[in-house]
């Protein structure tokens, strides 16, 4: 990866939409090697697909929560079905395992506290899951859709 790659990524983060040709005049290349370059860093997987960034609010998505789980059993097969159901709950939007107290932290949504109930009953419906805590977002102070320069 060069300096026109990572220019490519830089573009491409902010404008998804970008035709090939109006790509290659933004970073100053022909539509040809442009091109020949996106394929690569899709083929590569340095992009991993494009999207639409929705507004949570416009579709009915007021509530967001953080939740810290612990689970009772660290068994591979236990930690391979938990996260193979966190997968299969449309609510979780982010999952991370994570060092300290806990085991994994979800970024939650619901369009309210019913619907986040709801989720917290399948939550413990999980037979590995020890506890959970959560925290309510009130409000989200920065969403970056790109990654930093330094890459």
């Amino acid at each position: 990866m060069d300096k026109i790659d990572r220019h490519i990524l830089e573009v491409l983060q902010k404008e998804g939409r970008l035709s090939t040709a109006e790509l290659a005049e933004r970073i100053g290349l022909s539509p040809s090697p442009c091109a020949r370059r996106l394929k690569r860093l899709e083929d590569e997987f340095y992009i991993e697909g494009y999207q639409a960034n929705v507004n949570k609010a416009k579709v009915g998505i007021t509530m967001s929560f953080f939740v810290e789980v612990s689970l009772s059993n660290h068994q591979e097969e236990s930690i391979i079905a938990f996260e193979k159901a966190l997968s299969e709950m449309d609510e979780v939007i982010n999952g991370h395992v994570v060092s300290g107290s806990y085991d994994y932290l979800l970024e939650v949504v619901s369009p309210d506290l019913n619907g986040y109930e709801e989720f917290t009953r399948k939550l413990h419906k999980l037979t590995s899951v020890k506890d959970i805590h959560t925290h309510l977002s009130v409000r989200q102070v920065i969403h970056k859709t790109t990654l930093p320069t330094f890459m």
